[in-house]
């Protein structure tokens, strides 16, 4: 018999071939965007998640009591805000006594870190001031929570640089 002649090609190694790069391509880019994934959660946290949340929730009689005394009390307030000089202006009124210094505390609605937390003194006639700076480009819209120990005001806040804001009690259902 004869013997037939084949094309024999040289071998290559398996690291020279581009079929096993390509198959393995797929499965390397999924483990490296896991790592990265996994870098990005533990290094970044999520400021919308509160880690007491059950204890907030025990509490929300009280704050509605508190709410409810400022409307009793029938407490106004007119916050503005003066970037230039980085001074916040409140003219408070109501029934009963002024307190001595009031709390300020403006929520960032997304990004807890520009959250800014004020104790204003009062100046006399129902003024209370203070020094504040709120962060460039941090936002238009705050959440204004104003209280003391006995009432509290909530309201939204938009564009404090250009408009004040008045704060009344909420109506209840």
């Amino acid at each position: 018999m004869k013997d037939i002649p084949t094309l024999e090609l040289p071998a290559n190694p398996w690291y020279r071939e581009p079929w096993p790069w390509l198959i393995m391509a797929g499965p390397a880019a999924v483990v490296v965007a896991g790592v990265i994934t996994t870098v990005i959660a533990f290094r970044t946290s999520d400021g919308l998640v509160a880690d007491d949340y059950y204890k907030r929730g025990l509490t929300i009689n009280r704050t509605l009591a508190r709410e409810d005394a400022a409307a009793a009390r029938q407490v106004r307030a007119e916050v503005s805000y003066d970037a230039a000089r980085a001074r916040v202006r409140i003219a408070l009124s109501g029934d009963g006594v002024l307190a001595a210094a009031v709390t300020l505390r403006l929520a960032h609605p997304t990004r807890a870190g520009l959250d800014h937390n004020l104790v204003l003194a009062h100046q006399g006639g129902g003024i209370y001031e203070g020094s504040l700076r709120l962060a460039e480009g941090a936002g238009a819209r705050w959440i204004a929570f104003l209280e003391t120990s006995e009432w509290r005001l909530v309201a939204d806040w938009s564009d404090p640089a250009h408009r004040p804001l008045a704060m009344a009690p909420a109506a209840r259902r």
